[in-house]
């Protein structure tokens, strides 16, 4: 990725800005996240890609699984295909024997980039038919962190009480609404500015976009 230079003084990179006496940046944790991604067939492949992109397996237990559509959409939309960091474990959709299956082994994070409508239904309702949706289960009755990323509009009633119920079970739904503030010169970029908010919520330091600075009185 080319390295950006941006003339306002409102924006930090996230490694300038610190909080509190120990000059970590924003939502540091030092602890090794177990995170499961899990990808959709929602058009939007390029914002899985990226945030795997930005996750270190030596950092990190990494876990992904695809639903059954996700690989005829990254097919169409990566011709490249799916680049998986070292280390990850994938897991087959039918199977209940990843670890993930069971409230005794959750993971610490989950997230669904990009959902379907139809998988943010079905979780909402607590459809558990394949480990996609099951591990979805798993990480809202043990109260982990689960980020949905949905890559929809216009937006039906039946779509919003859906998001209204996950919301109320302690889910964070983050739609795949880029910002232009950091003037973005390719796709990627433009998808980065969506994926450095997943990481943000995960816990996972990233250095994807320049951040707004508080204004100075």
């Amino acid at each position: 990725m080319r390295k950006q230079s941006f003339d306002s003084s409102r924006f930090k990179h996230a490694s300038e800005q610190t909080c509190g006496a120990h000059g970590r940046p924003p939502y540091f944790r030092p602890k090794r996240l177990k995170i499961l991604v899990a990808i959709t067939g929602a058009s939007g492949a390029l914002y899985a890609q990226r945030l795997l992109d930005n996750l270190d397996g030596r950092e990190h237990e990494l876990h992904v699984v695809l639903s059954n559509y996700a690989q005829q959409v990254i097919n169409e939309e990566l011709p490249d295909g799916l680049r998986l960091p070292a280390g990850v474990r994938t897991h087959n959709l039918k199977s209940m024997n990843a670890p993930f299956a069971s409230g005794s082994n959750p993971p610490d994070a989950m997230v669904v980039i990009p959902c379907t409508m139809g998988t943010l239904g079905r979780i909402a309702h607590g459809y558990s038919e394949d480990v996609l949706l099951r591990a979805a289960d798993v990480v809202l009755k043990e109260r982990r962190k689960l980020i949905l990323v949905p890559r929809e509009t216009p937006l039906s009633l039946v779509h919003v009480k859906n998001m209204e119920l996950l919301l109320q079970a302690g889910a964070t739904i983050l739609p795949a609404n880029p910002s232009f503030y950091a003037n973005p010169k390719s796709i990627p970029e433009v998808v980065d500015t969506v994926v450095a908010r997943v990481l943000d919520h995960l816990g996972v330091p990233n250095r994807l976009v320049p951040r707004w600075e508080e204004e100075k009185e």
